[in-house]
């Protein structure tokens, strides 16, 4: 892809002790909309994470403003390229946990599985004594995922505790592989599965993302296309966007054939949620879909779409 592109998107994560959180919102949501940014970023007590896209020069003003905190002097971000808009507004959130699974006292400052290089995933999980965890959820795996991964089928990490939990039989006395799209929900998983005595714990440092930009393809053991949190919807090997779209009313991402299946209506339903909502949800999100249609013939953006 071409590298100047109209937009640089900057997905970052960093843990850190952060009591100041809540005073820090203002003055970074007010730098990301002087430097023409818009996408997610999240606040809680254990640092920030997120992905923002806009003008370059806006993407590298965000980051040296970070590394000047003394918080996030070592926070590491990936980068990557979109021709259109990929976020529609700008959102800076305060949360309890910038990533969330839910169970008290994860600390990946403290405990924390061994890092695996990109260029060093392939051995490690080509090794038989090896179990390899998907850690995202049900949706992402779908539409890729690498050989040999277990899909724990979870629809919120929330559930990926539980998960581990009733199939830790099968994960003792192997190494224990995990990986995520950032690399951010690896952090917390390892940090989990380590705390419950495993000792054997990986995980992909810098996640698929990583791993889709260093890895040449004809090397890679990875099958698809990885979901992403915006508009490109799922990209491929060198962070290529793929073909996939996304359903507006379940957000689940869709193929050029579910794409085109009678159940697809833009912005109404789709394969995956037609038979799960009633006549009035389809009804509502017609109305919805009417009013984006309307705004984008007037020349406007609609927050909704």
């Amino acid at each position: 892809m071409d590298k100047n592109p109209r937009y640089t998107v900057a997905a970052l994560y960093h843990f850190a002790k952060f009591d100041r959180y809540e005073a820090f919102k203002p003055e970074l949501e007010a730098l990301c909309l002087e430097a023409g940014l818009k996408g997610t970023l999240l606040l809680a007590s254990e640092g920030i994470n997120g992905t923002v896209a806009g003008p370059r020069e806006g993407i590298d003003r965000l980051i040296a403003f970070l590394h000047e905190q003394p918080e996030f002097a070592e926070l590491e971000y990936k980068l990557s390229w979109a021709e259109s808009e990929p976020f529609l507004r700008l959102k800076v959130r305060l949360k309890k946990e910038i990533v969330t699974m839910g169970v008290p006292g994860t600390d990946p400052k403290q405990i924390v599985g061994t890092y695996v290089a990109p260029r060093d995933w392939n051995e490690l999980i080509s090794d038989p004594d090896t179990v390899v965890v998907d850690t995202r959820n049900d949706y992402e795996y779908a539409i890729g995922t690498f050989e040999k991964a277990i899909d724990p089928r979870t629809k919120t990490f929330r559930e990926f505790p539980d998960w581990v939990r009733r199939h830790d039989n099968e994960l003792k006395g192997k190494k224990v592989a995990m990986f995520c799209t950032g690399g951010i929900r690896c952090e917390k998983a390892t940090a989990f599965v380590k705390s419950l005595g495993f000792d054997d714990v990986y995980h992909l440092k810098g996640g698929i993302l990583k791993y889709l930009e260093e890895v040449p393809e004809e090397e890679s053991l990875w099958h698809g296309d990885c979901f992403v949190f915006d508009e490109r919807v799922a990209v491929g090997h060198g962070l290529e966007p793929g073909d996939y779209s996304l359903c507006r009313a379940c957000r689940h991402p869709l193929t050029p054939e579910e794409a085109r299946s009678e159940k697809f209506v833009e912005g109404v339903s789709c394969p995956h949620c037609f038979d799960q909502r009633s006549e009035e949800d389809r009804a509502r999100y017609a109305e919805r879909q009417h009013q984006i249609a309307l705004a984008k013939k007037r020349g406007e953006k609609h927050l909704g779409g």
